[in-house]
């Protein structure tokens, strides 16, 4: 069945044709070096650059795939979670085309979408199957018993695993987005497992990131201190972000290294520890974060170690495309599942 995924969640601008889980083409246009002067993603900004390029997008998607409009089934478009303004101009995209060339709708999930990327590279994942998506907007575990059937079992209750990334990276002054600039600084770094708490929140399998971005910013501060580079008692992050710089490059990749040490070790208790409450053997990953090198080796090594069968999409498929959307659209729509025109956006996941 031909599917046509819309993806427009946050600020990447996203269309997929698929069939049947092969992918026939897959767009997308990031507008994230408009956002990196401002450290983080700007709403308004992230919208209008979804209304200037969808269009381009979704002529590029269907032209790849060499098919025209009038052979596509389905149409599966992101409708939570996810910035209300651009959600709304993938969702509105989607119902034009829904109304105007008669093919059923259907509105999807980003973070189950994510889960179901894997099935997207060929992967012969089988449920029941712990999932984690870990984001720069989400850090959640699931137990996943088919593609319609979710149970939460933990969240982050503050940062996400990216935020905390992005919060670290903007403290050394290392620039925007966080997650791959401060995995190619910690790379040259040296892990001290003792600096940065790896305590997240408490025995349950909810997440806590926020203490861990804090410690960072007090352990610069000290070391700034410690160097008489910075005297004030009373100290603000954007002051110590803009000195920072005045550890040099080694120490700054350090702490970068123990940082993501510390991030990846508790997203690897957690998930294991998940895999063992529930008496799962297969685990799911998806998610930008989970594109990290280092975690990625951490959840193999204690996969293996606890006899779990792990599936990680490819690199590109772990960051927002609609290839997945298109994926877990298709695989609701047959089990007769679709949406009305009546749909709109969602900034909070129904299962979070």
């Amino acid at each position: 069945m031909l599917v046509l995924g819309i993806e427009t969640s946050c600020d990447e601008t996203a269309v997929a044709v698929t069939n049947d889980n092969k992918i026939l083409a897959d767009t997308v246009s990031s507008s994230v070096h408009l956002h990196k002067d401002f450290g983080g993603v700007i709403p308004e900004i992230a919208s209008r650059y979804h209304v200037e390029y969808i269009n381009y997008v979704l002529k590029d998607a269907l032209d790849k795939a060499k098919i025209g409009l009038d052979k596509i089934k389905l149409i599966a478009v992101t409708t939570r979670p996810g910035l209300v303004g651009a959600l709304l101009v993938g969702i509105s995209m989607a119902k034009a085309l829904s109304l105007s060339h008669d093919i059923p709708l259907i509105g999807v999930d980003h973070l189950l979408a994510h889960l179901y990327a894997v099935f997207m590279n060929g992967e012969s994942a089988t449920f029941p199957f712990i999932g984690l998506v870990v984001s720069g907007g989400h850090t959640s575990l699931f137990l996943v018993k088919d593609v319609d059937q979710y149970r939460l079992l933990g969240q982050t209750l503050d940062d996400a695993a990216g935020e905390a990334f992005d919060k670290v990276a903007k403290l050394l002054n290392l620039g925007y987005p966080g997650g791959p600039i401060i995995e190619k600084r910690a790379a040259s770094g040296e892990v001290d497992k003792s600096l940065f708490s790896r305590n997240s929140f408490d025995e349950t399998l909810n997440f806590s990131f926020s203490g861990i971005k804090t410690s960072v910013l007090y352990y610069i501060r000290d070391r700034l201190k410690e160097k008489n580079l910075f005297k004030k008692e009373r100290s603000k992050a954007g002051q110590i972000s803009r000195l920072a710089a005045r550890l040099g490059n080694g120490e700054i990749d350090n702490i970068a290294a123990s940082f993501q040490d510390s991030i990846t070790a508790i997203l690897t208790e957690k998930t294991i520890a998940a895999c063992r409450q529930e008496e799962v053997r297969r685990l799911v990953l998806g998610g930008g974060v989970s594109a990290n090198t280092q975690f990625r080796k951490k959840i193999q090594k204690a996969a293996i170690e606890n006899g779990i069968e792990l599936f990680i999409p490819p690199k590109r498929l772990c960051l927002d495309n609609a290839v997945m959307v298109a994926g877990l659209g298709g695989a609701l729509y047959k089990k007769g599942i679709k949406s009305r025109l009546t749909i709109t956006a969602q900034s909070t996941s129904s299962y979070c």
